[in-house]
């Protein structure tokens, strides 16, 4: 997508554009934190505010679900956008959005006006996502590239860490709407740190302008094909263990608090290992990270249905959180490495529809394997699905540790020059 401009050895490991480590902290990784909190503080509470307008439970999950469904609407449309006015006027456009979402979240007028809400916020979530992507694909060189996203990747999962506990002190004080009040001030205050990112001092070739996105998926349709499908298994993995493991410890009687102990501990994990985990990728390769993983993912899968005490699905809880920690970053960074230079928008919104669509599609697979067979066999059903991706990421993904794609991908325009990575 841009010209890479030439580096002394004076420039910063970190970042070789105008951001800096400090700027990239500021402008990336402490609105990515704050956007995190903000999904924390009301995730909890939308299905219970959707009870309070008379929903029935399954329509409280699907207003739940508008907001996932609005981040793989928006996925495409976000490469166009972000093409057409660059990083910070789509993350401008994205933010204004998501106030919107969140100001008709809290008006809690109908259930028809809640679900707009929280479609909106999904379709920020995906405009903002892409767009720092982009960013830090040429704000940081290779050599660097794992550990800047996965580190992006972990303060987003701090603060859904983190957001549960201070929406719960808001909506004692002011009820549900004090989740909202939350979250709209995380959203304008990231909306505000990330609309004022440095400039790129690389400037977008001109024919990036003028690839239309299905020539780029035409191009591009093997990684998409090959790599992608590991990337919406992993999507698929990470959405749905969320759902089997509270749901099984349940099933064998494990009381509503110690689950949530449980979370929490493996949630810190997850937090814990974000960073390591984009180091090793830089050292080692990203096949470092991802293969553990997905065994990781696999083997507690399928050993789920045999966990019938606390301290056995206590165990798989933080192996779960380990594997998932791993892959923070991962779909992202393997995503910015292999993306053409020229088209590199418009691939990456392509990229990420793979894993938001698995993350879509993996809690509704498992739903409905465990209402034909039961929930322990929708377990081992998402094993194989991690052994699957696993597979896919051993197979197509480089064994050199320099984060180069195993199939480079050529410019989708035939007349672009590139003189940096992808």
């Amino acid at each position: 997508m841009r010209q890479v401009a030439n580096t002394s050895a004076t420039t910063h490991p970190i970042a070789t554009g105008n951001a800096g480590p400090a700027g990239l902290l500021l402008h990336v990784h402490v609105p990515s934190a704050l956007l995190g909190a903000g999904i924390g503080a009301t995730a909890p509470i939308i299905p219970l505010v959707a009870l309070d307008h008379g929903a029935s439970v399954a329509v409280a999950g699907l207003v739940t679900a508008a907001g996932g469904l609005g981040t793989v609407l928006a996925d495409l449309p976000a490469g166009r956008l972000v093409v057409a006015i660059g990083e910070r006027g789509a993350i401008t456009v994205a933010s204004l959005i998501g106030v919107a979402g969140v100001a008709f979240c809290l008006a809690d007028v109908t259930l028809a006006v809640l679900v707009a809400g929280v479609l909106l916020v999904g379709l920020a979530q995906a405009v903002w996502g892409l767009a720092r992507q982009s960013y830090l694909s040429v704000a940081v060189p290779p050599s660097h590239r794992g550990r800047a996203i996965s580190a992006m990747a972990g303060m987003h999962r701090l603060g859904n860490f983190v957001g549960p506990f201070i929406g719960a002190a808001a909506v004692s004080q002011w009820h549900f709407t004090g989740a909202f009040a939350v979250q709209l001030v995380t959203v304008v205050v990231a909306g505000v740190l990330m609309a004022t990112l440095p400039d790129d001092p690389r400037a977008d070739p001109p024919s990036s302008q003028d690839l239309s996105l299905s020539s780029v998926l035409m191009a591009q349709r093997r990684p998409l094909c090959t790599l992608g499908a590991g990337a919406c298994a992993l999507g698929a993995l990470r959405a749905s263990r969320l759902v089997v493991l509270p749901l099984w410890a349940d099933h064998v009687g494990v009381p509503g608090p110690v689950i949530a102990l449980l979370f929490g501990v493996a949630g810190a994990v997850d937090v814990a290992v974000s960073y390591p985990a984009g180091i090793v990728m830089d050292r080692f390769g990203r096949r470092a990270t991802a293969l553990p993983a997905m065994s990781l993912f696999a083997g507690s899968l399928i050993a789920l249905p045999a966990a019938t005490t606390v301290g056995w699905i206590g165990a798989l809880a933080v192996t779960l959180g380990l594997a998932n920690g791993l892959t923070n970053g991962l779909v992202m960074t393997i995503g910015t490495d292999i993306a053409p230079p020229d088209a590199r928008a418009q691939f990456l919104s392509a990229w990420r529809l793979m894993h938001d669509a698995g993350a879509c599609a993996g809690p509704a697979a498992l739903a409905g394997v465990a209402a034909v067979a039961g929930l322990g066999p929708g377990a081992a059903v998402l094993g194989a699905v991690a052994a699957a991706g696993g597979g896919v990421f051993a197979t197509y993904l480089p064994r050199r540790s320099r984060p180069t794609p195993a199939h480079p991908t050529e410019p989708v325009h035939p007349t672009t020059s590139a003189t940096g990575e992808s």
